[in-house]
């Protein structure tokens, strides 16, 4: 996804830098124009606006709050975003570091896969000052078509987990689905035909069944993934005393199908579990 994305600012005509763990990873941008660092602080001490994506909220903490982060080394008065699902707890801390560097940050994760990220349609769910939103609005406007500010830093955060919350409850009613009409003698292409424009439709039965159905797992969004954000809703869920039986119940299946070698597949595979 973050490919996509940096591709779409360079189409636009910025200049970018940057820097993944996996230097072929960046091979694409780099032929296009992006030129290459050889670390988060490089990009931090050279770049105004810094836009980060990676996987894990350790991942995050590392390369913002560590020795040779990004806060320790970007010149007073940049902007900082992080795109990555992450802890909202995780936000607000790297949101007051930030400001006692005299620099500016945002949580803005994303909804959309990796189709969104190509067609730059992904939603965008800002956590942070509004000020700051509506100065970075026009770089976001080129990655994507439902952006949306949420609140005081952590809120964009929250709101991913709400996201997460609803797919989680969802992709267990597509695969079920899936897997019910393929029992009961139906074709699964023709009953999509009728239950994906009806009061059924969501994103997920929309571009994720025709994958299933296809035989088609390769990760749009990984397993693993997954089953980090779901672990973060249910931790910010009982921090806040609320009970989430479908979540708990999603994450549990998810685990299961993630023992079973699954977890670098994308989140329709859970049409194996269920398929048995």
């Amino acid at each position: 996804m973050g490919k996509s994305m940096a591709g779409h600012l360079l189409k636009a005509g910025y200049e970018v830098h940057v820097y993944t763990r996996t230097k072929l990873k960046a091979q694409e941008l780099l032929e296009q124009g992006a030129h290459w660092q050889d670390s988060p602080s490089s990009l931090a001490k050279l770049c105004d606006v810094l836009f980060t994506m990676v996987g894990f909220p350790s991942d995050v903490e590392a390369i913002y709050l560590g020795d040779e982060g990004i806060l320790r080394h970007a010149k007073p008065g940049s902007y900082v975003i992080d795109m990555t699902t992450s802890s909202p707890a995780l936000a607000k801390r790297i949101y007051e570091e930030a400001l006692a560097r005299q620099l500016y940050s945002l949580d803005a994760p994303v909804s959309g896969g990796d189709v969104g990220a190509k067609e730059a349609k992904l939603s965008i769910m800002v956590g942070g000052s509004r000020d700051v939103y509506h100065t970075l609005l026009p770089l976001f406007e080129l990655i994507g078509s439902n952006i949306v500010y949420q609140g005081e830093a952590g809120a964009g955060q929250h709101t991913k987990m709400c996201n997460q919350i609803a797919i989680a409850s969802n992709m267990m009613g597509v695969v079920e689905a899936l897997v019910y009409a393929q029992k009961s003698g139906l074709d699964p292409i023709t009953v999509l035909k009728s239950i994906e424009t009806g009061a059924a439709g969501s994103w997920s039965l929309s571009n994720l069944a025709p994958r299933i159905i296809a035989g088609n797992f390769a990760p749009g969004f990984y397993v693993k993934h997954f089953i980090k954000d779901m672990g973060i809703a249910l931790q910010s869920a009982e921090e806040m005393s609320l009970e989430l039986p479908g979540l708990s119940l999603a994450k549990t299946l998810y685990d299961r199908l993630a023992a079973s070698g699954e977890e670098n597949s994308g989140t329709q595979a859970l049409f194996k579990l269920i398929d048995q």
